[in-house]
């Protein structure tokens, strides 16, 4: 792929422009000025439309022409790290390296796609949004209810921007994360306890009996991701070292594959505690990628992979990472994720991304809206 140096320049003018933008989430203190009103300056000729969601999740559409394909990118970050070695907010460009809150993850992407279309007279789509860094999603459901396929959607596919390198991911995990609260009976310490008596004791009992049960799913696989991944990440319970324990509260998340029933994994991490939980939620649910079952999946995955060829775009391999292409497959898109800038830098202080990346991800791109294939 032929790459522009006075492209790769327009791209990180743009980056320096929307790195500046405050951006974090949480606050997620956003609203459709700022960051929003700067592309939509920078996008003459499309059609715009600016939408609050509310609660600082803002979504702009920008459409040129009649496109087939819509990318999508989001524009919130984390919060920065405390050891960043200078302003998060200000670009910094070595001769191999944009650095900025962001630049990573993923507003490199969103730069590289306003300098391909201003490049280009071609018919192009863009969705950018403000609130995948936390589990409030508004903007992408918002999108798929009022323009899923079944519905008569304008767009075939989507293409979504996170880091993976510049190559195209067919298919990543799905999300879980789960709240569960168990009771016991304060008491004094020195006496014999019940199994149930603790409620601390009771959550680091389920704990040990919910890791070795993930542990015996480590067969399990699909499209080369293996085993179900499960993070205990945070216990919170208890008053002091002479008293039995009232309360216990667990957060953790799970990872399982597209292969995998969440509902039945769910049931199975319930099931495992004696006595039961006081309270068993789950907070937050994202779909694997592909969504469906392995069926449908499957055929999503070829599907994908199907216009990945069609477009050029060279094909990488699974990864363990969550991204909102599953919510755009569970509507019925063909999506997949292609990025640049690589998930070891994403939320890090320091955030980089690779300028030879940026520089192929915009002619990737540009190559794209050129030829018509939009």
């Amino acid at each position: 792929m032929r790459r522009d140096p006075a492209l790769l320049d327009e791209v990180l003018a743009h980056l320096r422009a929307l790195v500046a933008c405050d951006t974090r989430n949480p606050p997620r203190a956003i609203d459709g000025g700022g960051i929003f009103a700067y592309l939509q300056q920078q996008l003459p000729g499309f059609a715009c439309t600016l939408t609050d969601h509310g609660a600082g999740a803002v979504s702009l559409l920008a459409v040129r022409g009649t496109p087939r394909l819509l990318f999508n990118v989001h524009l919130d970050t984390v919060p920065d790290a405390p050891q960043w070695s200078a302003s998060p907010f200000a670009l910094r460009v070595t001769a191999e390296r944009a650095i900025g809150l962001g630049a990573c993850d993923i507003k490199g992407a969103a730069a590289a796609l306003v300098a391909a279309a201003t490049h280009s007279d071609g018919a192009c789509a863009f969705l950018f949004t403000s609130d995948e860094e936390a589990n409030d999603a508004r903007c992408v459901p918002a999108f798929v209810r009022a323009t899923a396929p079944a519905r008569g959607s304008a767009f075939t596919a989507i293409i979504v921007a996170e880091p993976t390198r510049g190559e195209v991911v067919l298919a990543h995990r799905g999300i879980s994360s789960m709240l569960l609260r168990f009771a016991g009976t304060a008491g004094h310490a020195a006496g014999v306890q019940q199994a149930s008596s603790s409620a601390v004791h009771q959550a680091l009992r389920w704990g040990v009996h919910a890791l070795d049960w993930v542990d015996t799913q480590a067969h399990q696989r699909f499209a080369g991701l293996t085993g179900l991944r499960f993070n205990i990440g945070r216990i919170e319970g208890g008053i002091k070292a002479n008293v039995i324990a009232p309360g216990c509260e667990l957060r953790c998340g799970l990872r399982p594959l597209p292969s995998m029933d969440t509902d039945a994994v769910l049931a199975q991490l319930q099931a495992l505690a004696d006595p039961a939980p006081a309270h068993f939620e789950e907070t937050f649910r994202g779909p694997s990628l592909p969504a469906g079952d392995i069926a449908d999946a499957e055929a999503r995955r070829l599907a994908a992979r199907d216009l990945a060829d069609e477009l050029g775009l060279p094909v990488g391999n699974a990864v363990d990472f969550w991204t909102e292409a599953a919510l755009f497959s569970q509507a019925g898109y063909t999506s997949f994720v292609f990025g640049p800038g690589d998930i070891a830098q994403a939320h890090s202080a320091d955030e980089w991304v690779a300028l030879d990346q940026l520089a192929s991800y915009a002619a990737h791109v540009h190559a794209i809206i050129d030829r018509g294939l939009a």
